[in-house]
């Protein structure tokens, strides 16, 4: 959403010009991503300046960007209404002697790392910008990625480098504090009221998400995966705008290839969707390919997309095409997910994930007792839809596309808290809306599985040993912290080649290619 450059206790005189705002004696700078879904603002009492980053509301007109000056009492008003902004926004104060603050609300559509050096605090959506500030990897984190066991909170893989979570405040004096917020309170699952009609609750929050952000038709585009969460946010607005929306998806690999394709056609068909569906195939596409930025030693964050040659491809596409927003589906598996009180299958599937993993080091199973310390409190958002929104965003943004997430709106969140497990239990909620629309049993109730799995391990059997062989001929950051045990990784790349493939064990070493190229690229 920004990139900046702030030092405490200096001038607090803000002008905007050449789109960013610089203070007078040029210690501190704030330049917003320029998109027309973002605007920037800035008001000023004399004394505190506060500078804004935020999604526009639809209904509203564009803030001027130029720096307003204020009464007192009208700055404390201003800056009380920057907070309740009921979408994305990124909040710096500053103040002459002061310390800097900076503030970001609860939907997180793209990250900020911050990084400090010399009394001077930095921050940016692409980690890579932050690429000097990073001093060694963190054990803990490290062992949370390697197992596929994430957690949301201000560490990252890299010392020196931080997340600004959710809701969270950084203050800057010389050195960072980082407070999270007080936890998000949830709601629980609730009888329906006689006569409810769950799929009219959930058509109308599908349009208040979408209605709430002023996206243009003309340069917005849909995922359409054949997935139930981009079907339903798709075929909804598909309704609202006839013949105005394209679409865009991955085609996948595998046995699910030709029921994605019939499904997809089928839904294109019966919705009055637009003109272009801009599709890029992953046979031709594959993540670890050679072409692949991470592959070629670029600066890409290791919290961004595993698949991330297609998903780029496909960003660049769309950007080629004159596409300004893409509306997803994430954050639809998490409306309706079951809890752990409801089902223990989750658990269970890792409760002995580590022992599975021999190539995982010394010290990242030790670290692994400590993996759920300094994490965020709960989110308004969940976690791992912020950490995904978060996988999404760089790729996008590179390519000038802003992400639209309606499954991250807060009545879409209550609604899927509230809802009873029958109408929650294999995304029934989904399937009963896409049902509605008369779509037939191939697209509502699919029998093959859809998904990545046998991308994932073409790449890694015809590109990710390559790569592997090279880690261990010629080390890794990895290795040299403990973090993975090249013995056991050896071991594992032997049976590779003779034993059939196992889905479930082998698709991790995608992790400790995607941290190994991450950690080469970014340490020194």
């Amino acid at each position: 959403m920004l990139t900046l450059r702030l030092t405490p206790y200096t001038s607090a005189g803000w002008v905007y010009q050449d789109a960013r705002y610089t203070t007078a004696d040029h210690t501190g700078e704030i330049t917003p991503y320029s998109h027309p879904m973002l605007e920037h603002l800035a008001v000023t009492d004399g004394t505190r300046t506060l500078l804004v980053t935020r999604e526009r509301v639809a209904g509203r007109p564009v803030s001027e960007p130029q720096p307003r000056a204020v009464d007192p009492a009208t700055y404390d008003r201003a800056r009380a209404a920057a907070l309740i902004w009921p979408t994305d926004f990124v909040l710096v104060e500053t103040a002459p002697n002061r310390p800097v603050r900076v503030t970001t609300g609860a939907a997180r559509t793209s990250p900020l790392y911050l990084a400090h050096h010399g009394g001077v605090l930095h921050g940016s959506w692409d980690m890579g910008d932050l690429r000097p500030f990073a001093t060694g990897l963190s054990s803990r984190e490290a062992a949370r990625l390697l197992i596929y066991r994430p957690r949301y909170g201000t560490e990252t893989l890299f010392k020196g480098i931080r997340r600004l979570t959710e809701r969270a405040t950084a203050s800057f004096g010389g050195d960072l504090h980082l407070h999270y917020p007080e936890p998000a309170l949830h709601r629980f699952p609730r009888p329906l009221a006689d006569g409810a009609d769950v799929l009219a609750a959930f058509t109308e929050a599908i349009d208040n998400a979408l209605d709430l952000r002023p996206f243009d038709t003309g340069s917005t585009v849909f995922h359409l995966t054949g997935g139930f969460d981009s079907g339903t946010i798709a075929t909804r607005a598909a309704q609202r705008f006839p013949g105005r929306l394209d679409t865009a998806a991955l085609l996948v690999t595998g046995a699910g290839r030709s029921q994605q394709i019939r499904r997809r056609k089928e839904m294109l068909t019966r919705l009055p969707f637009g003109q272009h569906d801009h599709l890029i195939d992953c046979r031709t596409s594959p993540p670890l390919h050679p072409a692949c930025a991470r592959v070629q030693g670029q600066l890409i964050s290791p919290y961004e997309e595993p698949l991330h040659l297609p998903f780029a491809r496909l960003a660049a596409l769309l950007a080629d095409h004159g596409t300004r927003t893409v509306v997803t589906g994430l954050g639809g598996d998490e409306m309706v997910a079951l809890s752990p009180h409801e089902s223990t299958a989750a658990a269970l599937a890792n409760a002995h994930i580590t022992e599975k993993l021999p190539w995982l080091g010394p010290n990242a199973r030790t670290a692994l007792d400590y993996s759920d310390d300094a994490i965020a409190p709960p989110a308004q958002v969940n976690s791992m839809t912020l950490l995904s929104l978060e996988t999404t965003a760089p790729p996008l943004l590179r390519a000038g596309i802003w992400p639209l997430h309606p499954f991250t709106d807060p009545a879409m969140i209550r609604l899927g808290e509230e809802l009873p497990i029958h109408w929650r239990e294999f995304k029934a909620l989904q399937c009963r809306q896409l049902t509605s629309l008369g779509l037939s049993s191939d697209v509502t109730h699919p029998v093959e599985r859809e998904s990545f799995v046998w991308l994932v391990q073409h790449s890694l059997t015809t590109y990710g040993i390559p790569l592997l062989n090279g880690m261990l001929a010629e080390g890794s950051p990895l290795i040299d912290a403990g973090l993975v045990d090249p013995d056991g990784l050896r071991r594992t790349l032997d049976e590779i080649t003779g034993q059939p493939y196992d889905e479930e064990f082998h698709a991790k070493l995608l992790q400790v290619i995607d941290l190994h190229l991450a950690a080469t690229a970014f340490l020194p």
